[in-house]
């Protein structure tokens, strides 16, 4: 990697403790402001490559843990993957055959970046609806669901999509997000069914 990554403490300090990115401090600041996972949580992790998020998952459930990607994921022990695209019904059909029941649906997913802000934040809430349309088919009711998502005239929108489905709804950013990033997690509690 370029120098920009070996001025970054955080990608630093995830490599040094065996974090495929830097995205895995994400979730365990999520997780210790939010608590949205439990011991016995089967969970689902949208746009998982590489695998930061669910090396993080492994360590917070003694469930089930499933990723998906259109991209392959190195294998992690105890990680079930499946590559295809969120979108296509047989990918969820299998995602809920694998788990059954699925108590949280997280996403840490963002579209390939085109350095055109709008266009780029655009994609990032089209992605958003795509994977609130996919927790709301597998959850179970009173399910959790992490997304993130980039700050912008779209995001507003989403914010009310997800607070249509679910009892409690908060927005965060991380102490691990980049400055000056538009980068928010939505945090969604208690899906309504």
């Amino acid at each position: 990697m370029g120098s920009q990554w070996s001025r970054d403490k955080v990608y630093l300090r995830a490599k040094s403790e065996g974090f495929r990115s830097r995205a895995s401090f994400k979730l365990i600041e999520i997780q210790e402001k939010f608590a949205v996972i439990r011991r016995d949580d089967n969970i689902i992790d949208l746009g998982a490559a590489p695998g930061s998020w669910l090396q993080v998952l492994r360590s917070l459930t003694d469930a089930r843990v499933l990723g998906i990607d259109l991209n392959p994921i190195a294998a992690i022990e105890g990680i079930d993957t499946l590559e295809g695209d969120l979108t296509d019904p047989v990918i969820q059909q299998k995602a809920q055959e694998m788990l059954g029941i699925v108590n949280i649906v997280v996403c840490d997913a963002a579209p390939k970046l085109s350095g055109h802000k709008s266009y780029d934040q655009a994609r990032s809430t089209a992605l958003g609806e795509e994977a609130l349309a996919f927790a709301c088919n597998v959850l179970k009711t009173g399910g959790n669901f992490v997304i993130k998502s980039f700050q912008g005239a779209d995001f507003p929108e989403l914010l009310a999509s997800v607070r249509e489905h679910f009892h409690a709804v908060k927005t965060y950013s991380t102490k691990a997000t980049r400055k000056g990033s538009t980068e928010i997690y939505i945090i969604a509690k208690n899906f309504k069914g």
